[in-house]
């Protein structure tokens, strides 16, 4: 489903903080603000199979964000080739994909329609999206006055009713309270069990353990280890600790 060749992602980043105007007289004099390279990830080979579910491991700042927004393709390599199969739904951070003008039952509409549902397929699934989330109340209530427990709630509960082939979770398993986190992992459960292939950033073994059979400690932009969960959480939990 996914499969990760030689790839590497370079970040230009200015060495001054950067001002509009004097950027404007650099260019006019024909030179170049300073910038420094910062490779997020270097040189990552990765393939992760049908119906398997892949722990992302790594200290804030590793490149783990970095990774799964290449393989969701809201970024792209500098270097090396991505390659991914079927539906891919990416829950990366709180809000994306919502627009916080419209409503809660506009963006439902507007969020399956770019995950390639039609307009008849979505209002087969509204109310049991609706009600997954729980805020039916709040539906036609602008998202921009949600608060970020609602705005997950909603995004996550789209996310489980469309049908992904491959699931991308980054943290958002740690959003909400306990009786929502309970829901979230009997209906994952359920698409695991339907042959769903999830990739999970998290720093909870308990959530690793429940969802992964596989695991990848990425350091410093590069894969320091690669195995079955037990072994990597060990490893990892030697050097946290």
């Amino acid at each position: 489903m996914i499969r990760l060749k030689n790839v590497s992602k370079r970040y230009n980043l200015r060495a001054n903080k950067a001002f509009l105007l004097r950027d404007v007289f650099l260019h006019a004099a024909g030179r170049k603000p300073t910038t420094t390279e910062f490779w997020a990830l270097r040189n990552i080979d990765l393939e992760v199979q049908r119906g398997e579910a892949l722990a992302v491991m790594g200290r804030n700042g590793a490149g783990k964000s970095t990774l799964l927004g290449l393989i969701a393709g809201t970024i792209f390599p500098t270097d090396g080739t991505v390659e991914t199969e079927g539906r891919i739904c990416a829950l990366l951070e709180l809000g994306v994909g919502f627009s916080p003008d419209l409503t809660g039952r506009e963006n439902i509409f507007l969020n399956a329609a770019l995950l390639g549902l039609t307009e008849r397929e979505v209002r087969a699934r509204f109310d049991e999206i609706v009600a997954f989330s729980e805020i039916e109340k709040f539906i036609d209530t602008p998202v921009g006055k949600y608060s970020s427990g609602m705005v997950m709630r909603l995004g996550f509960s789209v996310a489980i009713h469309i049908d992904p082939e491959v699931l991308i979770i980054d943290e958002m398993l740690t959003v909400g309270d306990q009786s929502f986190r309970k829901k979230c992992r009997e209906r994952i459960g359920a698409l695991k069990a339907r042959g769903c292939t999830f990739l999970l950033v998290s720093h909870s073994p308990d959530d690793i353990k429940f969802l992964c059979q596989r695991a990848v400690w990425i350091h410093q932009g590069e894969v320091k280890l690669a195995g079955d969960v037990d072994t990597v959480l060990a490893e990892y939990n030697k050097v946290m600790l």
